[in-house]
Order: C-alpha cells, then sequence, then structure tokens
C-alpha cells in the first residue's frame, strides 16, 4: 500500500523541483525527505527518481505515479467534505488568503456575511500577494484564497488547486494628467515589490510598450502609491479595485489590459461546505 504522506511529497518535489525545496515547505530535512521517497520507491517496487548528482528527476514512471498523487488528494479532500456536510452547521477554522485590495474592498462584507450566516466559523485571514498563495493551499495553510492575475501575467496551471472567475477589472495609467503607456516612457515610476505580479505586470506592459520602466520608489500599497502619484513622485499603474478614492491631481487612463479576481482552493474541495458557503458570500460582492 502506497503511504499517502510520501505521495504528497513526491507531489510536491514535482511541483518545488528540488527535495530542499519540498523539505522547506514540510519544515522537514532534506535527508528526512529523501528517506520517505526512498521508502516510496519500495512501496511502488519501481525507480521514481532519477539522481544525478545532488539533483534530481522524475523518472516516467514517478510522473505517472504523481498524477495519480493528484487523483488521489483530490479524493480525500471529496471524503473530508462530506464528512463535513454531514455535521450539524458549519463550525471550526476557515483560512482564508486574499490580496490587499481584496482584503480592502470585497473581503469585509464578506466577512460579515459569513459571520452572520454562520456564527460558529472560526474565520482567519492573510494577507498575501497571489504568488504566495499556492504553496499554502496545498500544504493546507490556507483552506480558500482570492488571488489575481493579469493578461500580461497568467497564473500557471496548478494540478493540485481549481480556480472560479470572480471578476475582470481595468488597468490605469495613473498620472498627473490623461496619458497612455507610451507617453509616460520618460516618467519615472512607482512599482510594486520585486516578485509581486503587480511588479510583473508593469514590467512586462512597459516593455510591451516598448521601454523599461525607470522606477524611483517602490509600494505595495496603492493607496499610498496614488497618494505618491497626486505629490508628484511619478507615475503607476493601478486596478479597479484600487481607484475607489483617487486623490486630487491624478488623473486615470484605461488601458486595455485587464486583471482577474480568482478564487482558489485545492482539487476536490469545491463541496466542502465552507468553502461553497465563502465562495457564495464572496460571489455576492463581485457580482455586477
Amino acid at each position: 500500500m502506497l503511504d499517502v504522506r510520501r505521495l504528497r511529497l513526491l507531489r510536491d518535489l514535482a511541483q518545488h523541483g528540488t527535495i530542499a525545496a519540498v523539505a522547506a515547505a514540510h519544515t522537514y530535512t532534506p535527508s528526512a525527505v529523501s528517506q520517505q521517497l526512498a521508502a516510496l520507491e519500495r512501496e511502488a517496487g519501481i525507480a521514481l527518481l532519477e539522481r544525478t548528482g545532488r539533483r534530481v528527476a522524475l523518472t516516467p514512471a514517478g510522473r505517472t505515479l504523481v498524477q495519480h498523487a493528484e487523483e488521489v488528494l483530490a479524493a480525500l479532500e471529496r471524503a473530508a467534505a462530506a464528512l463535513a456536510a454531514g455535521r450539524d452547521g458549519l463550525s471550526g477554522p476557515l483560512r482564508i488568503g486574499a490580496f490587499p485590495t481584496a482584503m480592502r474592498t470585497l473581503l469585509p462584507p464578506a466577512l460579515v456575511a459569513l459571520g452572520e450566516a454562520h456564527p460558529r466559523l472560526e474565520l482567519s485571514v492573510h494577507e498575501l500577494d497571489p504568488a504566495a498563495v499556492p504553496p499554502l493551499l496545498r500544504d493546507g495553510s490556507l483552506d480558500v484564497a482570492l488571488v489575481h492575475d493579469y493578461d500580461l501575467v497568467p497564473i500557471e496551471p496548478d494540478p493540485a488547486l481549481r480556480t472560479v472567475p470572480l471578476r475582470d477589472e481595468t488597468i490605469f495609467v495613473a498620472a498627473g494628467e490623461a496619458r497612455d503607456l507610451p507617453a509616460c516612457r520618460d516618467e519615472p515610476w512607482i512599482l510594486a515589490s520585486p516578485g509581486t505580479l503587480c511588479h510583473t505586470m508593469t514590467v512586462r506592459a512597459c516593455e510591451a510598450a516598448g521601454f523599461t520602466p525607470r522606477v524611483r520608489h517602490h509600494a505595495d500599497d496603492f493607496v499610498t502609491v496614488l497618494t505618491f502619484v497626486a505629490a508628484g513622485q511619478g507615475v503607476a499603474l493601478v486596478p479597479e479595485l484600487a481607484a475607489t478614492a483617487v486623490p486630487a491631481g491624478v488623473t486615470l487612463t484605461p488601458l486595455q489590459t485587464r486583471r482577474r479576481t480568482r478564487l482558489a482552493y485545492r482539487a476536490g474541495a469545491a463541496q466542502h461546505p465552507a468553502v461553497a458557503a465563502f465562495a457564495e458570500a464572496i460571489g455576492t460582492q463581485t457580482a455586477p
């Protein structure tokens, strides 16, 4: 019989690429991960990994087993959802991840609605950039999350997760006067922190317009970004959700590129009562 915990490690190795990264994700030592994967190979009776020096890669059998591991883990999620549905009312923790503009706009009324409808739910919210969400959903640190992607920075498919589209947003150039993207070529720019989706989106949008942005400031909060624009500190790209209170002296010019907000959860968890209740509550906030 194959051990589910070891299957999860193999699945995560396929996702992360290195034993060290898998160990960090599970707070194990690399040696412990290697031992568990070796035990899984003995259970399977076939080589699952190819070792070249310090590097490992999945064999064809290993890749096949990863596909089945995804199905097994999704089935366990469905089983947990079915058991939860048989309990009397919703209770226990619901760990939610969300990006900052969703925390400020979409999430508060959804939390109020959930609290009123299901007072025994223990709601816990964590502010995260969407790039940080997938590993936290996979390892169970989060149950559900609000994420976003852009036309220029699409979400990479993850077989362990499912996403549901909630809303599309316009992206605006925020500047002291109306101007399109090419007209901002020589302006100083205010960008989000490197490694965030918003930072990557701005860089790619500018490159598509034929230039590399000259960065003056980094700021992740769009209220701060718009305040800096109003102070003449540069120009920026901001999504529609962030443009609810535009300060005097800032003009927004819409672009063709879009941002898409999505609900994300583990494969097999869609019918979990708590996940379904959150989906209903947040869907009410994002409906046209």
